[in-house]
């Protein structure tokens, strides 16, 4: 089904692929290494990667983005920051839509509040504003932004475009502020993997069967993390480019940096359909073309298939799911145990065994992946003349933006599902991050959407409150909710169908889409709500620094979600305080309290500093220590701050929240074995912290102090590698290390953050 290749490939004449050492070897040892360079510059990413880079370096890339986009979670905090940083205009078109919190009323009005700043502040800088409801941010983009050679940047780490040939990338909120201060988005050239795909799809078999696969095959052992993913090969032509933007949005559960595809006539046919035939060109790799790596796709061997909580990577086809299902459940129930703590009541998924047959509670087709025309269409077809039932189980439909709402009621599908029993309602991407069809406790919900990570259905462990989600493509849901929620594949569903020929209508669009880009009106005054609050202000980096444990995560993976929890705690990420009291809230509920006692200790010794006076026990015993690890240390040149240590920290969302609440709280610094993802060490390092990583297990524990001397100073000379000192009940060194830093990145963390580092820029006119 799935091949990795465990060395470089080259593809010559879109042919199949041949290894590195058998091209090398004919091409003879003196020449294979310029004959590798120059095969490096035959693949789509390269073409594209170069046109947009500013950098006189092929191999230090400095970017810029032909156009950005944000949600209504991310846009308010990335446009406070940009203003405080002396931002006046968009320079680049900026889309913000309006489909994460458009359907949760948590707090009053403070959802709604947002909205109105975002239009205001698509008046005042010249923004593109999507009203709540008209579109799913991924989708919008698809249907009007997207286009062939070009890149875009979004705030959401499912930013994905690269079927309709566009490089796109999700970032947290600091990089997009860089863009609209027209800085440069600053990574070495990544390493380039092949997706290369051969056979035909069985009918059966959806989008998300296929992107499952390949998440299932690459992602434990990082084969593509960082890197990006590039989609060739014969079987390309097998799939409608709708069916491509399924799986292509799902290649960030991979943990790849980004993809692209090879184009063909039906990209073509997609951009002109709307409207955009300009958009298209053929991108292609040249005669030859060299790849760092290569997943090797037979197409004609996938089946339907099932994600059990709580990673899109813990993959199954749903046939040998059935066939084994006890075992695999009570392996999963262990898992989910381990994973939320043993004292919970949930993870009961066994008793969802009725005589042998699996039954779900809940299915949801829905977001930037199951929202689409093609998946929804095939998901009616399955369900005409049949019935959901009447029982606990219930299905939710949510079309990806409005243009394909109208186009599923002309064609009668819309009538089909609801006539099944389905519910259809509007483009929300709820249901992919907590906030939407919340199931009940203890039960299952299967889902046509991007994620299962633990928390993103709503539930709340701490609380004994869990209910368990899997990823399954739209059809197979569909045909289980046909089946009264007992799981069922599709095959035989699809065998006969012609899917229906999409007709696409934007007229909603074009009487609702604030279109502001170039027309900035800035004397507009932007409309604050009273839970729209600006960023505190945050320190520079001290000389020297004394870290307080306050918490230490030993699972193999930390999400974002539970760095801090999606779902109705977004509502409050227009207030940088007032989210920050729900820090890993679910995971670690006291973090919050200990991260309050380090500020409040810091709070002690400048004040104590201020008066020359030194009193304080506790910091009496740090000083004390500081002074055993290197002699002499001076108490005026100290900062104290909390840090969290995690495995490998940042899977997931591109949510820059999840590196500024621990900031706001006074963090200084996560200390890792390896990050998850580039794009939440890049949050760290944008949000003034240090970056730091372990080699061996960490030694220390919650509660205990390491005291990091000379810390500043190393960092400006451009070391790396620092020693530390675990002040517990002895004191004791600790090697600590960060990656490569641009000298950028650097300059970022000894200013405090991103806001103070552009503001000192400002100052010096640079």
């Amino acid at each position: 089904m799935i091949t990795l290749y465990g060395e470089g490939v080259y593809v010559i004449k879109g042919k199949d692929p041949v290894p590195a050492h058998e091209q090398e070897q004919k091409i003879g040892k003196e020449m294979a290494a310029a004959y590798r360079d120059k095969a490096k510059q035959g693949t789509i990413s390269y073409g594209i990667l170069q046109t947009h880079n500013k950098s006189k370096s092929a191999d230090l890339l400095q970017i810029q983005f032909d156009a950005m986009a944000s949600h209504d979670i991310t846009y308010v905090g990335i446009i406070q920051t940009a203003k405080a940083s002396g931002m006046h205009r968009f320079p680049l078109p900026y889309v913000l839509t309006n489909c994460h919190n458009s359907l949760c009323a948590v707090g009053g009005t403070i959802n709604e509040d947002d909205h109105v700043f975002g239009l205001s502040a698509a008046k005042k800088y010249g923004g593109i504003f999507v009203p709540p409801h008209i579109a799913v941010i991924h989708q919008y983009m698809r249907e009007k932004m997207a286009g062939c050679g070009k890149m875009i940047l979004g705030s959401d780490s499912h930013t994905r475009y690269g079927a309709l040939g566009t490089l796109a990338i999700g970032e947290g909120g600091g990089e997009l502020v860089k863009q609209l201060l027209q800085d440069t988005y600053d990574i070495p050239y990544p390493e380039i993997i092949a997706v290369y795909l051969t056979g035909t799809p069985d009918p059966a078999v959806g989008p998300h069967d296929i992107a499952l696969a390949i998440i299932g095959a690459v992602f434990k052992q990082g084969y593509v993390k960082n890197k990006i993913m590039e989609f060739i090969g014969p079987s390309i032509k097998h799939m409608r480019t709708d069916f491509r933007n399924s799986i292509d949005v799902m290649t960030t559960e991979t943990a790849c940096l980004s993809s692209i595809w090879q184009t063909d006539e039906d990209t073509e046919q997609y951009l002109s359909l709307h409207g955009r035939k300009e958009a298209y060109k053929k991108l292609a790799p040249h005669e030859t073309a060299y790849y760092d790596g290569m997943i090797y796709v037979d197409l004609s061997k996938i089946r339907p298939m099932i994600a059990l909580p709580m990673h899109p990577s813990n993959v199954f086809t749903i046939d040998e799911f059935k066939r084994q299902a006890g075992d695999i459940l009570r392996m999963t129930e262990k898992d989910i145990q381990k994973r939320i703590g043993g004292n919970n009541s949930a993870a009961f998924l066994t008793d969802k065994l009725q005589d042998g047959k699996f039954y779900v509670q809940q299915g949801v087709i829905a977001g930037c992946a199951g929202g689409n025309y093609g998946n929804i269409a095939a998901a009616a077809h399955v369900l005409a003349h049949k019935n959901c039932g009447n029982d606990m189980f219930s299905l939710e439909v949510y079309p990806s933006s409005q243009p394909v709402y109208m186009d599923l009621i002309r064609k009668g599908c819309v009538t089909s599902l609801m006539a099944a029993g389905a519910v259809v309602k509007t483009a929300f991407c709820g249901p992919c991050f907590g906030a939407g069809d919340t199931p009940a406790n203890n039960a299952f919900s299967i889902r046509h959407t991007t994620r299962n990570f633990p928390n993103r259905e709503g539930s709340k462990p701490g609380n004994g409150q869990f209910s368990a989600v899997a990823l399954m493509d739209a059809r197979s849901i569909a045909a289980t909710a046909g089946n009264g929620g007992c799981l069922t594949s599709a095959e035989g569903y699809l065998d006969e169908y012609v899917e229906p020929e999409y007709i696409y209508d934007d007229m909603v669009y074009n009487k609702r889409v604030y279109e502001g880009f170039g027309k900035e009106k800035s004397d507009t005054a932007l409309i604050y709500g009273p839970n729209i609050k600006d960023w505190p202000e945050l320190p520079p980096l001290p000389e020297h620094l004394v870290l307080k444990v306050c918490t230490k995560i030993s699972d193999p993976v930390t999400t974002t979600d539970e760095l801090i929890p999606s779902g109705e705690t977004s509502s409050y990420r227009s207030n940088p305080l007032g989210l920050a009291a729900f820090t890993l809230s679910r995971r670690d509920p006291d973090y919050v309290m200990r991260a309050k006692a380090a500020a409040m200790l810091e709070e002690i010794r400048k004040k104590e500093v201020a008066e020359d006076r030194y009193a304080d026990s506790v910091l009496k015993e740090i000083y004390k220590k500081m002074k055993i690890a290197v002699g002499s240390a001076d108490w005026k040149d100290t900062g104290i701050g909390s840090l969290i240590y995690c495995v490998k920290p940042g899977d997931g969302s591109a949510r820059e929240q999840a590196a500024s609440c621990q900031r706001v709280l006074g963090g200084a610094a996560n200390i890792c074995r390896e990050y998850a993802t580039k794009r939440y060490r890049s949050n760290v390092i944008n949000w003034g912290m240090l970056p730091f990583q372990l080699k061996e297990e960490a030694s220390f524990s919650v509660d205990d102090y390491i005291f990091i001397p000379f810390v500043r100073s190393r960092l400006q000379e451009g070391k790396l590698h620092f020693t530390g000192y675990i002040l517990d009940h002895t004191v004791r060194p600790v090697s600590l290390y960060i990656e490569p830093l641009t000298e950028n990145e650097k300059n970022i963390i000894l200013s405090g953050c991103l806001i103070n580092f552009n503001r000192q820029r400002k100052q010096n006119n640079i």
